[in-house]
């Protein structure tokens, strides 16, 4: 198909490829890009992870959420070519085998999620969030999340879940 027939791809606009090489979910990877690449496609197109989301494509509903070098940042926004020896993980890399994310068991305990297409945006926040503060307040989680929107207005939900995971962590810190 070409992008002509699908105006959601930006891949190919640019004939001129670069070679890049990611750690994406922990695995070192090479990609060819065109330089108008976004970092979403590529995600979604070539390594067929399908996590983030195509929402707005300008940075406003948080649904193509990912790490990049353990910071959040929204994929619609970022050049391929940017990332370049760059760590990227995305929500298909926040579990380890079958054993869920804490975020992500926590989302299934409070139903943290209705249709869905949020979820993975929400979950990377999150993440980003724990790994520099374990055992965040209820105000730096809304502010963490305040990027990512739920149309199903899940959002008690989704602190619910994070809440429960920062609690975990100040019960692991108080057992020390």
């Amino acid at each position: 198909m070409s992008d002509e027939q699908n105006p959601g791809s930006r891949s190919t606009a640019d004939s001129s490829q670069k070679s890049i090489t990611i750690t994406l979910n922990g695995v070192q990877q090479d990609f060819s890009v065109a330089s108008s690449t976004l970092l979403l496609d590529l995600l979604r197109e070539q390594a067929r992870l399908t996590g983030a989301k195509r929402g707005c494509e300008m940075g406003n509903c948080g649904a193509c959420t990912i790490s990049l070098d353990g910071k959040s940042a929204y994929s619609c926004l970022v050049l391929a070519s940017e990332c370049d020896g760059r760590d990227v993980t995305t929500v298909e890399g926040l579990a380890e085998g079958d054993k869920l994310h804490p975020l992500q068991q926590a989302f299934i305990d409070k139903d943290a999620f209705q249709c869905g297409y949020c979820t993975p945006g929400q979950l990377m926040s999150l993440a980003c969030l724990m790994e520099t503060n374990e055992t965040p307040d209820e105000d730096t989680i809304v502010k963490a999340t305040s990027g990512n929107l739920c149309r199903c207005g899940a959002y008690r939900h989704i602190r619910d879940a994070a809440l429960q995971v920062a609690d975990a962590g100040r019960a692991k810190q108080q057992g020390d």
